[in-house]
């Protein structure tokens, strides 16, 4: 077929199936007249094929898992990693543990309603600060804490400039007033069969001795090795409640006190040359007694837990303001004149051994 009439066919037709290549290669094609021999073209290098780079192994199936959002409970037992020095960014979400030793930011010493803190000579102290139509800056510890009053315009500065200068005091009244307040947790009675009390510098035992009679003082004593302990019998049943027992003690020595203070009254009154003219109990927390111009006289029930002649200082004290309303110099000559060792009983007053009611 002459090449002008294939090549037109190729263009309009299908393309003629190239004939199978023989065994022994491709015929070459006869060179026309008068053509003349060239040398053969270079053959092509073949393609050498891309290095094949494996891919890394697969993990087994049981390790292969999705990344998962970590839960609450995942979190708070996730250990706490602390950040590098001078690190800026944002608080880690987990919980610090603190290590062992390490310094606590707790104030030593806080006020149930502590609005701002200090360090008073090494002791972290919080306190309550109130504002006021004062012009000083007042102080006072009592057994909640420190608590300060200021004038509205002073500034916080300032405040804590005067707390620095006192900072010893405040310290050393705190530490004292939190060792009072644990021998009071201490001294707290609990009423219940075989409790015990001081009275007038004998040792009481409760005793249920169920219901009907009236209360009453045991005369032997229970362990006749000490002959200390005195059994008080109360009415009550075995199933008496704290309550039930504690009012039931308390009726009794109320009593009691009613007629000790009236003897000891009587007895001082004449040694004095006064007239008194009516008693009233007191249940106040931290006044033992008081005396008025007109001969009242009010005593604190719980004196009845001290000895007799602690007992009978309050008295003479009360009474001796019959004549003199002061605590002069006068005054304590007019005590003494029947109690010659008052100071010494009056340090008593401060014993820590009476319960806690």
């Amino acid at each position: 077929m002459h090449p002008l009439l294939r090549y037109t066919l190729d263009l309009f037709g299908a393309p003629a199936p190239a004939p199978a290549p023989s065994p022994q290669g491709r015929a070459a094609r006869p060179k026309p007249p008068g053509a003349q021999a060239s040398d053969p073209k270079p053959s092509k290098a073949p393609k050498l094929p891309k290095e094949h780079k494996p891919a890394p192994p697969l993990a087994p199936k049981a390790l292969q898992t999705p990344a998962q959002t970590p839960t609450p409970e995942a979190q708070a037992r996730a250990p706490f990693i602390a950040a590098p020095a001078g690190f800026a960014g944002p608080a880690p979400t987990g919980s610090a543990r603190p290590q062992a030793g390490a310094p606590s930011d707790a104030p030593q010493f806080a006020h149930p309603q502590a609005s701002r803190q200090l360090h008073l000579g090494g002791v972290l102290v919080a306190y309550a600060l109130a504002r006021g139509k004062r012009r000083t800056i007042g102080m006072v510890v009592g057994p909640e804490g420190l608590s300060v009053r200021a004038p509205r315009w002073t500034p916080l500065h300032e405040i804590d400039a005067a707390l620095q200068e006192k900072a010893r005091w405040i310290v050393r009244k705190l530490q004292e007033t939190t060792v009072r307040r644990s021998q009071q947790i201490e001294r707290q009675i609990v009423w219940e069969q075989g409790a015990v009390f001081p009275f007038l510098g004998q040792t009481l035992c409760v005793q249920l001795a169920g219901a009907g009679g009236v209360t009453r003082l045991g005369d032997a004593p229970l362990d006749a090795g000490s002959g200390a302990v005195r059994p008080l019998h109360l009415p009550l049943p075995a199933t008496a409640s704290a309550t039930q027992i504690r009012a039931a003690v308390r009726a009794w020595l109320l009593l009691q006190a009613q007629q000790v203070f009236t003897a000891r009254l009587d007895h001082f009154a004449p040694l004095l040359q006064v007239r008194w003219k009516q008693l009233g109990l007191s249940n106040a927390a931290t006044r033992w007694g008081s005396a008025r111009s007109d001969g009242s006289i009010r005593l604190n029930w719980r004196l009845m837990h001290f000895e007799l002649p602690v007992l009978d200082y309050v008295v003479a004290h009360e009474l001796s303001h019959l004549r003199v309303m002061n605590h002069s110099p006068r005054f304590w000559d007019t005590v003494g004149s029947v109690v010659p060792d008052y100071a010494a009983l009056r340090a008593r007053l401060k014993d820590d051994s009476v319960p806690r009611w």
